[in-house]
């Protein structure tokens, strides 16, 4: 598990093919909530509004994996449909371009809830 004290030592931590994607998750994120607070939480990026929990992510060697419980993944469930999820999670595969509108208006729709 990556130890980073800061999402920047997090994603340096990564082969640079994943560094790339984590990269484009994390300007995503804050261009689509400037005022989130960024952190690492349960050993992985997390952002924050109003101290409320917005959404996470996380890098791995596959994947890459994006956070937005309770309500972000249920309200994009069709979209979210074409990827491998888990309870709260789903899973952006690393051979693949990212789904960056889709994961703005995810973050936007968290805000809206918060």
């Amino acid at each position: 598990m990556n130890k980073a004290n800061d999402v920047e030592e997090y994603i340096a931590g990564f082969p640079e093919a994943v560094r790339v994607l984590l990269e484009q998750v994390r300007a995503t994120i804050k261009a689509a909530s400037p005022e989130a607070e960024e952190s690492i939480s349960y050993g992985m990026p997390a952002y924050k509004r109003n101290g409320r929990p917005l959404v996470y992510f996380a890098g791995y060697k596959k994947h890459i994996g994006f956070y937005a419980t309770p309500t972000g993944h249920a309200a994009f469930t069709e979209e979210l449909s074409k990827y491998k999820q888990g309870k709260g999670s789903v899973q952006f595969p690393v051979g693949e371009p990212l789904p960056l509108d889709l994961i703005s208006r995810i973050v936007q729709f968290r805000v809206r809830n918060i």
